[in-house]
């Protein structure tokens, strides 16, 4: 017997509950709840178009310290298309990159990458508190990753 384990949300930790609402709202992710359990927990749900995870933040569910998650990744089809969205509503997202990813980030070089591969060219971009971003091109996926 296969158990399913469907990883559906993150919890990121922000300092205003309602900026990071904001936030999110402008990047056109559907708000999927907005619950203010009492003084000590609320829970903001929110998720971006064609994903099957959300995020979450809020009051009450995390000690991490405000901004510190990072290289979180969106996958996109198409990254200048993705690109020129955030930008068109405000957002300042990095421009294209390939190469490495990681905390080293002299091997980055600039643009695309240059033969199109699948899974090699980025940009970035930060929520107000500083929680970062990865959007990654993916035009054909690997074997069993549907």
């Amino acid at each position: 017997m296969t158990i399913n384990y469907r990883f559906e949300v993150t919890v990121l930790p922000v300092s205003d509950v309602d900026r990071a609402k904001q936030f999110y709202e402008t990047l056109g992710w559907r708000l999927d709840a907005d619950f203010p359990i009492n003084d000590s927990l609320r829970i903001v749900q929110l998720t971006p178009p064609g994903s099957k995870a959300s995020i979450q933040f809020g009051v009450g569910l995390t000690a991490a310290p405000a901004g510190s998650s990072q290289d979180l990744m969106l996958i996109v089809d198409d990254l200048e298309e993705a690109r020129e969205d955030l930008l068109s509503r405000g957002i300042k997202v990095s421009e294209a990159w390939h190469g490495l990813r990681g905390l080293d980030t002299s091997t980055r070089r600039p643009g695309p990458d240059p033969d199109g591969r699948s899974y090699g060219s980025y940009a970035s971009f930060t929520d107000p508190d500083g929680n970062g971003w990865l959007l990654q091109q993916v035009t054909e996926r690997l074997p069993n990753r549907d």
